[in-house]
């Protein structure tokens, strides 16, 4: 599902998995190669990140410092890449053991809505494999 709404669009997914299963699966900097496709490596401190984690990020080029700007448990957080402020992800409980994941961005990054659909899914299945 795709929304946009004030300037933001949202990319949507149903997960099949408890909120805080996902929510583990998102916050763990270990992991986020796994299901991040447009990530090759992350170097930060913190294995799950909190409000104020810092650490950077591989692209396929280069190193890119991030910054975790909010951060509310079971939630919502975003983050600063270099200058930018990048991807909030969203967390919505929907059922006992389904919930709905959301990687919110700017109008701007329109393209990076495949990345993000891409990613969703990766996260889906890991939470599968992880029950």
């Amino acid at each position: 599902m795709i929304v946009l709404k004030n300037g933001t669009i949202s990319v949507c997914k149903e997960i099949e998995g408890s909120a805080e299963a996902v929510w583990d699966i998102i916050t763990d900097t270990h992991l986020w190669t796994t299901w991040g496709p447009s990530l090759v490596d992350v170097d930060c401190p913190d294995r799950h990140i909190e409000y104020g984690s810092m650490g950077r990020v591989k692209t396929l080029f280069f190193w890119l410092p991030f910054r975790i700007i909010t951060f509310r448990e079971l939630d919502f957080w975003n983050w600063r890449i270099g200058p930018i402020e990048a991807t909030g992800h969203t967390l919505i409980q929907t059922g006992k053991n389904s919930c709905r994941l959301c990687f919110d961005m700017p109008w701007w990054a329109a393209p990076y809505i495949l990345i993000c659909w891409r990613a969703l899914s990766n996260i889906a299945k890991i939470v599968i494999q992880k029950q």
